[in-house]
């Protein structure tokens, strides 16, 4: 009777169940942080990429003699997102490369009342979750090297 006790004991013996869900309930808590994190930096990033498309259309729009063609707007957009840059490295603006940045696709002004349009494309990479997560719990709508694109149409003055 006394050995059937103490098998009795062991099993509803409960130091270090807590332990042992805490081992298994972290890794989800990690990956669902990291998550919100990565989302969060994807989120700004797209942000910044609709207010430089916004600054380059302001740019465009404006009237002036003779009007601005689409090198002088890529700098005004580039210029832009230079000064959201922490300037620590060179290389870098916000937190994605230049290299990542598509050369925005601008149909330039010609006329009053014409319609400007600046199509910036980014290509973001995910910093800290996996693709293959990023695509998983995304539903598939975020997969490796997702495009953020941002679209402004103003018409000229």
């Amino acid at each position: 009777m006394e050995k059937f006790q103490s098998i009795i004991t062991k099993i509803t013996d409960k130091r270090g169940a807590a332990a042992v869900e805490f081992a298994i309930v972290l890794p989800l808590l990690v990956v669902f942080l990291f998550g919100i994190i990565e989302f969060s930096i994807m989120f700004y990033d797209k942000a910044v990429i609709t207010n430089a498309s916004r600054e380059g259309a302001r740019a465009g729009i404006v009237f002036a003699d003779p009007r601005p063609d689409v090198d002088e707007i890529r700098s005004v957009i580039y210029n832009y997102l230079d000064a959201q840059s922490d300037g620590t490295d060179p290389n870098r603006v916000i937190s994605f490369g230049i290299d990542d940045l598509t050369p925005p696709l601008i149909t330039p002004c010609v006329d009053s009342g014409d319609e400007l349009i600046v199509d910036v494309t980014y290509t973001y990479n995910f910093l800290i979750v996996p693709d293959i997560l990023a695509a998983f719990f995304s539903g598939g709508a975020f997969g490796a090297g997702s495009n953020i694109r941002a679209i402004t149409k103003m018409r000229c003055e």
